[in-house]
Formats: structure tokens, C-alpha cells, sequence
């Protein structure tokens, strides 16, 4: 795997998380891209959007755009992912929690 292939995997995996810690398991792309820059993507929106559709396409977010910001949810198969009952292609795994 190339290094965008490992950046790509990594921030989905930082996304997906961030998402199932919220009560609701939403946020929008503003603070995701907050999140992000925390864990040192620090990417451009379109960058961050093209994220989500790719997220939304492997069928682990539901996207809803509200003006010109997208609102991501997280779906079971994403909370299944993070929570290690799957593993979906694309996505970093989730490093076993202790």
C-alpha cells in the first residue's frame, strides 16, 4: 500500500471513530476536518468530502448535505467495523482496545 492508500485508509478509520463517539454518531464535515488536523491530516475540505463519499459508497456513512456543509452519520456497518465485527476494505483496522 502506497502512502495516500495508507493516508486515505487511516483518516476514514479516524472519521468512523470519531462519529460512533458521538451520542448521535453525526457531525458535520467542518469538525471532522477538525478532527483530522488533529491526528495529523491536515487536508483540504474537498479532500475531507471526497473522504466521506468514499465512506458513504462502502455503505459505512450516510451523508446529508444542509446548505453547502455535508452531515455525516455513522451506519451499522461502519459502528461494525470500528467495533472489529468486520473488516471493509479500504478503511484502516481498528487496533484492538485494552
Amino acid at each position: 500500500m502506497n502512502y495516500a492508500a495508507f493516508a486515505k485508509a487511516d483518516a476514514r478509520l479516524i472519521i468512523l471513530k470519531e462519529l460512533s463517539r458521538q451520542t448521535d454518531g453525526r457531525m458535520n464535515e467542518t469538525m471532522l476536518t477538525s478532527v483530522l488536523d488533529t491526528f495529523g491530516h491536515r487536508r483540504s475540505r474537498d479532500w475531507v468530502r471526497t473522504q466521506l463519499r468514499a465512506l458513504e459508497e462502502l455503505g459505512t456513512v450516510n451523508l446529508v448535505e444542509a446548505g453547502t456543509v455535508l452531515i455525516a452519520s455513522i451506519s451499522r456497518a461502519g459502528l461494525d467495523h470500528v467495533e472489529r465485527r468486520t473488516v471493509i476494505e479500504g478503511i484502516a483496522k481498528p487496533s484492538p482496545e485494552h
